[in-house]
Formats: structure tokens, sequence, C-alpha cells
């Protein structure tokens, strides 16, 4: 058995009691199907169409869970192939879809090289097991072996600055507890934590604290064998190598360099990306959506009127009042605060928001001249887009 392996037999990841389901649906990035369509789709799927979809090292089923949960909830229809190394995450993930009576899914155990075996997919989920590959590069390439023509991946590998203190650590341990059961590596490791001097570049790091969690979230940070972070420039780098093209990252305030500084007119898109990061100092994950590279498209934008917006994460009638109102919400995440500074003239434009009206039946709606609400619009898109607030999908429409 692999160190790897042996690892998530003993430390299912992330840790997880599938009588939780009962209480709550875990939701995140990637996999939502409103940032499938938007990033991937243009907005425009023909969700008509089953979605054949592979999450490529499943784990313990988060991923999994929402995609198919939100599939089942639209009443649209999904071919859902989950794969993973692992027995014990895969006995976790099948309770919890079991529990929720999702039944659009074939669970099997093997790896994401052997991935393309298991069909051609129009969606690949591939959170959290690309940079913990020997080689990611065979990660990347076997499932583009596996992408249907038109499809793309929602993915999330480990981003180096915000993980200041883990990589010295890992060696450490790495060097010390070779050949321990992964039990008394995790204890031995514990004691070292425990007792980390102040000022130590891990205990200063805010953004870290799967350590804290659990005992499979302490392993999966410090004890795993094989990390590789990814920065920007090595990600796209990556991407460009294996035949992927970046569509986008799902947080895009985050690598947005005008947001912090003046920008040189000199800089492309992924060396203004590449800086934002560094200065930010605060990304430890890299989440984002890719296409294959000869068919590469950027997300859907409002540009598009007869795309049909979405809020995420939102309540339309709070936000709508308090834009009214002339308030100014605030917004925290990934270490970063920013408050929402919309003029009080949204208000009718958010509240049309339903996820059925595309942005010119909502134009027409409110008696905005084109002009106007085209204005009005790109000032919501560039607050809410940005932020991973607004997207858009066809989703909802019959």
């Amino acid at each position: 058995m692999s160190e790897v392996k042996a690892q998530y037999e003993a430390f299912p990841y992330p840790a997880r009691d599938p009588a939780d389901e009962a209480k709550r649906l875990i939701t995140g990035s990637p996999s939502h199907v409103l940032e499938i369509d938007h990033f991937l789709f243009q907005g425009r799927r023909d969700w008509r169409k089953p979605l054949r979809a592979l999450v490529a090292g499943g784990g313990t089923g988060d991923g999994l869970i929402q995609l198919a949960q939100q599939m089942k909830d639209t009443g649209r229809a999904a071919e859902i192939t989950y794969l993973d190394l692992s027995t014990a995450s895969r006995a976790i993930a099948e309770e919890r879809a079991r529990l929720r009576g999702l039944s659009n899914i074939r669970f099997v155990t093997g790896s994401l090289l052997d991935a393309a075996s298991h069909g051609q997919f129009d969606y690949i989920d591939c959170c959290g097991v690309l940079h913990h590959l020997p080689d990611p590069a065979a990660g990347f390439a076997a499932l583009l072996a596996a992408l249907a023509p038109g499809g793309g991946m929602g993915f999330m590998v480990y981003a180096p600055y915000g993980r200041a203190g883990v990589y010295p650590l890992q060696e450490a341990f790495g060097a010390l507890y070779a050949g321990l059961p992964p039990e008394a590596r995790l204890k031995a490791a514990k004691e070292v934590v425990a007792n980390l001097p102040e000022g130590h570049p891990f205990k200063c790091n805010p953004n870290l604290g799967d350590h804290k969690d659990s005992d499979a979230g302490f392993y999966d940070l410090l004890l795993h064998s094989q990390d590789r972070a990814f920065d920007v420039t090595a990600l796209v780098g990556m991407l460009d190598n294996t035949g992927w093209a970046l569509s986008g990252f799902a947080l895009p305030v985050l690598y947005d360099l005008s947001r912090i500084t003046t920008v040189p007119d000199h800089l492309n898109a992924i060396a203004r990306m590449a800086l934002a990061e560094k200065l930010r100092g605060t990304i430890k994950t890299h989440v984002g959506y890719a296409t294959r590279a000869t068919e590469a498209r950027p997300p859907a934008t409002g540009r598009d009127r007869a795309l049909i917006p979405h809020l995420k994460g939102l309540r339309a009638p709070d936000l709508t009042r308090a834009i009214a109102q002339g308030q100014t919400p605030k917004l925290r995440f990934n270490g970063i605060e920013a408050r929402l500074s919309l003029p009080k003239e949204a208000a009718p434009l958010l509240a049309a928001i339903d996820g059925r009206r595309s942005l010119s039946q909502i134009a027409q709606a409110s008696g905005t001249d084109p002009i106007a609400f085209g204005s009005l619009w790109a000032r919501i898109e560039r607050d809410l887009a940005d932020h991973g607030l607004l997207l858009y999908s066809s989703i909802l429409r019959a």
C-alpha cells in the first residue's frame, strides 16, 4: 500500500459524519452548479441533456454530494462517477449519498490516472488532489483524456503564500517520522506543534485551521508525504503544458491587481494575477475552472443580455433592502474585507434577479433605457461577480 493511500485509509479526508447530512448541505467551490455553467459553458449550457460528471479523487464526498444534491434539487439529470483510491473515504461518501437518497452516482475505487477508462465527461471535479500526485502533469493530462468535447474541469490546488510555515514542518516531520505508522506520526507531530515557539511562521499564520478541526485535517496539512503548492505562474504553466486553458478563478477579486495598486500597462493578464497573489500573501488555495486549450472560452458576462443572472450566497431581499437604503454591506473572505458600494438605482435590478429572468427581461421590466442599464449593470457585475456572488446560468429555465 502506498504511503498516500495508507494515510487516507487511516484518516479519511475531510473528516465527515454521515449523520450530519440531515442537518446541512456543505456547499463551496468548485462544483457548484451555477459556477459550472458560468465558468465553463458561458451561462448557456443545455440542461435538458444529462450532465456526465467525474469527481476525481472524491474523498469523503463534499464536492460529490453538493453536485448530486443540486442536480436533484433543480430537477436536472446527472450521471456522476466518483473515483478515489481510499476505500475508507469511499465508504463515508457512499453513506452520505445513501442518507440523502442520491441515486445518480456510480462509485469506483481507483486512480484518477485511469480516469479515461471510466468514460468521457462533460464536467470533471478535481479538488485537492493534483498537488498530491508524484507527477501532477500526468494527473492533468489524464483528466484531459477523460474530458468530452466542449466540457471543462473545476479544480483546487494548494497555493504557497497563504500556507506560510507549512512546508518546513512537513519536511521536518517527514525526516523525523519516516517509517512510523500514521497514528504514531500524528501523535509525535502533535506534540511538536503544541510546543512551537511564539513567532513561529506556522503559529502566526491565521489562514490555517485544518490542524485544529480534526486528526484527518492535521495529518493532511502537516504530515502528507506528497504535497506541492502552485503559485499563479506555475499553475497556468502547468495548465498550458498539459493541454488546458484557464477559464477563471472562482473569486476573481483575489487576483485583481487593480484593486491593490496602479497597474503598469506592460503587464499581461497572467503577470497581473501573479503579482496580486504575491501582494495579497493570504491565498492558500487556487480554486478555478479550465477548459481544453483548443476550446478555450472566457466565463459568462452580462454583455450577453440573453443570460440569466443568479445571486450566490446572498438573499436578494436583504441585499436589495440594504442597497435601497444606501448601505454598503461588508464582505469578508480569504482574509480580505470589502464593502459593496452600489447606487440606490441598482436595488430594483437586484430585486428582479430570480434565476429565471434574463438580463433583457430585467432591463425591460425596470424601464431603464439600454445605455443606463448597461452602465448600471456593469457596476453590479464588477462588485458582485468579482466576489463570486453573481453568476449566470440557465439551469432553472424550463
